[in-house]
């Protein structure tokens, strides 16, 4: 039941929940066509979900576009609107919290209505424009702000285009035109032919458009410009109707065998169901495929059909009709610039080369020819296979010939082999073939390594060769009954059966050899930046270079909770704190479990804690097929749930004070993931809220200076720090984490050191027992890049990843050491910051690092630390101290920038990890004398 109600020009709102000085609920509704006025609040921010329709939010002159399920954070002050851009009512649950809720806390910077900055009185007024016991906020002086706001036509773009490619159409343009006009019946849309014609048919287009009710546009393409066919023809037209601003593009032939009728209703489906492409089919309800002239082409329809499916099963699976050439794209979805169309079947090419898109169909009678022939023959058959095989291999046909040349030169010295071993020496079939494999997996190999998969490679050649040995032998094992079955049961020649055998196997290695083995060298890194859908703006509202790339959804659910007692309840199993750390009297934390990463600030303090950790449980318990994060929104906190239920790696983080976190069984019982997922990652926006930066950087204090080294994960910033300590007598602060305030001064974070596989050169094996330097050896290898790597891939599949990481380092523990068991050297406290080298790989060189981009490539290294799941999905939804992830984001880029002003910062590359000595060399007394 609603509190208030108020009608708007641009549609209503109703508040329906509010508590004074905390939050008050809104549902917004707006109408198709119209947006709300662009502006801004003092006294609170406001908190959106998205329930249903479509449109776009403008956040400080960005747009991203929203639909059903969308959230989106504004913070006071920052300048805002939303508009509806589809063809039903754009609906949003409004979530304010501040201190004053009065529609007079707005400030208008541009309106449609007429409404300026002192217009704040509503339309129409309910009884009470303020709710009963709601404060007056104190008066605040402002300066009017000085805007230049461009004049904006009060006519929205039309949201859907109608995209026609036409070749010598003529005859079918007036009809064509007259009912997509009746179907759209006053809706905003437009016609854009897209013509490749030779015949009258863009005089007929151009005279029919002058009468037309509805925009009728003209892109005529000449000889030179058609390549790709009308494939090409239809992407010319989705770049012009996402240029203008357009929503939807609906794609038909000007033939008239697709009916205009249904168009309007292709739009509708996809609004409704939050569709990316909504496909007319002939294959679903009422839909027919009668209108295909004749038997044959009826025959090659639906063997296209069927082998389209097989070779994209995964992204054809919602697709009935994947031939249809009638159908409705979301333009925001679509990745324009990596679509290459050649031929007929452009869907096809959209559906193989969008990323997640979300299909859904409509039924539609494929009717007959209105006028003009078929454009359909041997050569576009002969272009659609090429096109298929294209789409399937992603460019690699040359890669897949390659190794097919090898793969047959493999099977001549497989039956070669094969032949001697039998009749030279008499052995059997089945004991000569595992043996000829054996040779045959050699060849193959180095073929393989140094014509088909040339370059520098992922993994090492001896990964690379007993990988292609085990996958042989793999294949071997299903090859064998097979061989077996061949030569008995039909009597087939032994040389004969082992080829066919062969063949069968070839799809197998390549598909493993391409995916996992001769992979090539990458860099690590977090994630992909996150890719804004977003429709094209029209030119006056787009940013200069705004990016319209799209991703869909990873493999975890990402949701906010809205229902009122939405908090799980966190039960407890173990309340006992026993473990307590104070890191430098900013915060403490109180624990369940032992954590070694902070042992350097364990303390008798005994609470209160800012941060608690516990052991227990919470939710339903169910066993997931997805892992998810929850946001809530009566509250602030978030839950991450995996597939294994209580029994696996959920933890909830409640951001009160203090700061709570239950954490399941399988985290206590590997304390290093808990650590390194969850509570670092606390403890970095912690530490913001209490204006300092948790840099991931080493920190050492060498002849009296302190100085920084900042890195990619696994450069070899580890084996740099114990170097320095051991040649250059530097005092110890950090080797992976630094707190750095705004000053300039650093204080230590002594976290135990991880030596991974190319850490070991810089570690004296006297250091170490002999077993320690046995397993170290083991360990190195598994917590290195190429191990952590192999988790992240893990992790961006729909596995449960954090339990399975809990597991792994269980079973083998990371080689963490603290600084004194690997090199004898002082500590220190603290240290004023002057010199910060960024260490990279490569050819030598030694550059000064411009302040301007300096704080973005710090922040870039930090975040490169927390590339493994699930921080990615969990951490938009921390809040602390009140203040959000994004604003917790931009006050740890003022404090590093601040305290960066007075140091030297230089980019330093070496190619043999003597990055130590160039240090030394650099911030020696005499090094500084010279400068």
């Amino acid at each position: 039941m609603s509190i208030l109600q108020d009608e708007r020009p641009w549609g209503r709102y109703e508040v329906i929940d509010v508590e004074e000085a905390v939050f008050q609920v809104k549902r917004i509704s707006v109408l198709p066509g119209q947006r709300l006025s662009y502006q801004r609040h003092c006294f609170r921010a406001e908190h959106w979900f998205v329930v249903a329709g479509h449109g776009v939010v403008t956040l400080d002159d960005v747009d991203r576009p929203v639909g059903p399920e969308t959230t989106i954070n504004v913070p006071a002050g920052v300048a805002h609107r939303v508009a509806n851009t589809g063809f039903e009512v754009l609906v949003f649950i409004e979530v304010q919290t501040g201190t004053y809720f009065g529609e007079d806390d707005i400030e208008r910077l541009q309106d449609d209505y007429g409404r300026d900055a002192s217009s704040m009185a509503p339309v129409v007024r309910a009884p009470a424009a303020r709710i009963p016991g709601q404060r007056t906020p104190e008066p605040i002086e402002l300066d009017p702000p000085e805007l230049d706001v461009p004049e904006v036509d009060g006519a929205a773009p039309a949201t859907a285009w109608v995209v026609v490619p036409t070749r010598n159409e003529a005859d079918n343009v007036q009809p064509l035109v007259e009912r997509v006009e009746a179907a759209f019946d006053g809706q905003a849309a437009v016609i854009l032919f897209v013509d490749d014609s030779d015949d009258d048919t863009p005089e007929r287009i151009t005279a029919v458009a002058a009468s037309s009710a509805l925009a009728v546009e003209l892109l005529h393409r000449s000889p030179g410009e058609r390549d790709g066919g009308l494939g090409s023809a239809v992407l010319s037209g989705f770049r012009r109707a996402a240029g203008a601003g357009a929503t939807w593009a609906v794609v038909m032939d000007g033939d008239l065998q697709h009916p205009p009728e249904v168009a309007p209703r292709l739009v509708e489906r996809g609004e409704r169901a939050g569709a990316d492409v909504v496909v007319a089919s002939r294959y679903v309800g009422s839909g027919s495929a009668a209108g295909l002239d004749g038997a044959s082409r009826t025959l090659v329809s639906s063997g296209a059909t069927r082998l389209s499916k097989l070779a994209f099963p995964r992204k054809l699976r919602s697709c009935t009709d994947p031939m249809s050439g009638f159908f409705a794209v979301r333009l925001a979805s679509l990745p324009l610039e990596q679509l290459r169309p050649q031929g007929f079947k452009i869907l096809l090419e959209v559906l193989a080369r969008g990323d997640g898109l979300h299909v859904t169909e409509e039924p539609f009678a494929f009717a007959e020819r209105h006028s003009g022939e078929s454009k359909a023959s041997w050569r576009e058959g002969v272009m659609f296979g090429r096109r298929l095989l294209g789409l399937r291999l992603g460019g690699r046909m040359g890669t897949v010939l390659k190794f097919g040349a090898v793969g047959a030169s493999g099977i001549v010295v497989n039956s070669v082999a094969l032949w001697l071993l039998v009749t030279g020496l008499g052995l059997s079939v089945l004991v000569g073939a595992v043996l000829a494999t054996q040779v045959s997996t050699a060849w193959n190999f180095l073929l393989t390594d140094r014509l088909v998969f040339s370059g520098h490679k992922h993994r090492p050649g001896w990964q690379r060769f007993l990988g292609f040995a085990a996958v042989n032998n793999i294949v071997l094992l299903l090859r064998l009954p097979l061989l077996s079955w061949l030569v008995a049961a039909l009597g087939v020649h032994y040389v004969a059966a082992n080829a066919i055998t062969l063949v069968a196997a070839f799809a197998v290695r390549f598909v493993v050899s391409d995916l996992f083995l001769f992979t090539s060298r990458r860099e690590m890194t977090i994630t992909s930046p996150p890719r804004i859908a977003t429709p094209p703006a029209a030119p006056h509202e787009r940013p200069a270079g705004h990016d319209h790339r799209t991703t869909r959804s990873g493999p975890t659910d990402v949701v906010v909770d809205l229902r009122d007692g939405g908090l799980p309840v966190a039960r407890v199993r173990d309340a006992q704190l026993t473990w307590h750390y104070d890191i430098h009297g900013l915060l403490t934390v109180g624990s369940v479990v032992q954590l070694r990463e902070l042992e350097a600030f364990r303390t008798q303090h005994s609470g209160p804690f800012d941060i608690e950790i516990r052991r227990g449980h919470f939710g339903n318990h169910r066993v997931r097929t997805r892992a998810r994060v929850t946001q809530y929104a009566t509250a602030a906190a978030v839950s991450y749930e995996e597939h294994l239920g209580r029994y696996g790696s959920d933890f909830l983080v409640e951001m009160g004070v203090p700061i709570k976190v239950t954490v399941g069984p399988l985290l206590v019982a590997s304390p290093h993931v808990l650590y390194t997922n969850v509570v670092e990652a606390l403890l970095r926006f912690v530490l913001v809220s209490r204006d300092r930066v948790l840099l991931h950087s080493a920190c050492l204090d060498l002849n009296g200076k302190g100085v920084l080294l900042s890195a990619r994960t696994d450069t070899g910033k580890t084996g740099t720090v114990l170097r320095l300590l051991r040649e250059g007598g530097g005092r110890f602060l950090s080797d992976d984490m630094t707190i750095i305030a705004a000053d300039g001064s650093a204080l230590c974070f002594p976290k135990p050191l991880t030596i991974s596989q190319h850490t070991l050169r810089a570690v004296d094996a006297g250091e170490l027992t002999s077993s320690e330097w046995r397993r170290l050896r083991v360990q190195s290898r598994l917590h290195s890049k190429e191990g952590r790597g192999v988790g992240t891939w893990l992790g961006d599949r729909n596995l449960p990843i954090m339990s399975f990481n809990a597991v792994v380092q269980r079973l083998i523990p990371p080689p963490k050491y603290m600084v004194q068991r690997l090199v004898d050297c002082l500590d220190a406290t603290e240290v004023s910051v002057s010199d910060l080298f960024v260490i990279e790989r490569g050819e030598h060189h030694l550059e000064p690092i411009a302040p301007e981009t300096l704080v973005d490539e710090l922040i870039e290294n930090t975040d490169d630390a927390y590339g493994f799941p699930p921080f990615r999905y969990f951490a938009p939804a921390l809040e602390v101290a009140g203040q959000g992830y994004e604003e917790l984001r931009a006050r740890e880029r003022l404090i590093l920038g601040k305290a960066m002003e007075g140091v030297q910062a230089r980019r330093l590359a070496t190619p043999d990890f003597s990055w130590w000595s160039h240090i030394t060399d650099l911030t020696a007394p005499q090094a500084a004398d010279a400068e």
